[in-house]
């Protein structure tokens, strides 16, 4: 009898992404908050069984103001504490700001083994994106990733180009700061609430970030929501991301906007059912065409499902036996 054979083989470009990252990105600046990050991390990961969330420790906003050096210090201390499971990145200084080759330097040079990630900031150009790379070179740090932010109108006109670089493993948009650089064209409630969903310039942004990223298998991350303690605007504009724009990924700036952020990106129990029906019929079949409650189910479909799998697992839903053993060191 022959061995079966694994979805990520069978299904040829069955993952949007190159890479499958948890659909939360959680950004602490200060010591004290960032300990508790990465405390939560570990718990949840026990809870759900898998890490749900990335911590990314902020050396950009975090740092203050002629302190960046020892701010970068502190970081790279406590990030060298995270545990095995733990998923740990950096934001660190633009690559015009004083303090960036000294971030990288430190940073990357000391934790190229301990970090998954590293987020630059306001990337303007694929010019940035190799300057950043180069950074990484010089400090032994080639296996690690970058995240990089698009800020600015020029930025997201350069999306499809930063997207298609190598190095480059998620975009993120910076609302604030997009709205910002229109010097006033967009009014205040384009960085917040029902605006920044309805205003078409921002709407147009997060559609171009979110398609390049998806064009170039990367992974397109949605900006944070500024009211932090309403939970209905966090929920709502977490579904509006995952369901209408296109994003697998979104920030978190509070430990209360994590949890509605995983159950937004989640599939729903329904969903997770029948895609593990269909994927178990579909392998007995050896990845054939079938036929499932009335419907034509072919590879284009199964690739579908596969990820709807992929998504419970990356935010600890429960899964059917069948569907869990995809997800052990023995089924790759």
């Amino acid at each position: 009898m022959s061995t079966p054979v694994h979805p990520r083989e069978a299904l040829l470009g069955a993952q949007a992404a190159s890479v499958v990252l948890p659909v939360c990105d959680h950004y602490s600046g200060v010591e004290a908050r960032m300990r508790k990050s990465l405390q939560l991390q570990a718990e949840m990961t026990e809870e759900f069984g898998a890490c749900v969330f990335d911590v990314t420790l902020d050396c950009e906003d975090g740092a203050p103001v002629g302190g960046e050096a020892d701010h970068a210090a502190m970081v790279v201390a406590l990030a060298a504490l995270a545990g095995d499971k733990a998923r740990v990145a950096v934001r660190v200084h633009a690559v015009d700001h004083p303090a960036f080759e000294a971030d990288m330097s430190l940073i990357a040079g000391k934790l190229s083994r301990h970090l998954c990630h590293i987020m630059v900031p306001k990337v303007e150009s694929v010019a940035d994106v190799i300057r950043a790379e180069k950074a990484l070179l010089d400090a032994s740090a080639d296996n690690l990733p970058l995240h990089v932010l698009v800020e600015s109108p020029l930025a997201v006109r350069n999306a499809f180009d930063i997207a298609a670089h190598p190095r480059v493993q998620s975009i993120s948009f910076g609302l604030m700061d997009f709205v910002s650089a229109h010097g006033g064209a967009i009014p205040a409630d384009g960085m917040s609430g029902k605006g920044q969903f309805t205003h078409p310039l921002v709407v147009r942004a997060k559609l171009e970030i979110a398609s390049a990223c998806h064009a170039h298998g990367k992974v397109p991350s949605h900006c944070v929501v500024t009211e932090f303690n309403d939970a209905v605007a966090m929920a709502s504009a977490a579904r509006q991301a995952a369901s209408e724009f296109g994003y697998t990924r979104m920030w978190s700036i509070h430990p209360s906007q994590i949890r509605p952020i995983l159950e937004a990106f989640s599939p729903s129990e329904d969903e997770v059912d029948g895609a593990s029906k269909i994927m178990a019929a579909a392998a007995l079949a050896d990845w054939a065409p079938i036929s499932f409650d009335g419907k034509l189910h072919d590879r284009a479909s199964y690739r579908y499902f596969w990820q709807v799998l992929e998504r419970a697992h990356q935010t600890g839903r429960a899964l059917p036996p069948d569907a869990q053993a995809y997800f052990t060191s023995a089924a790759g």
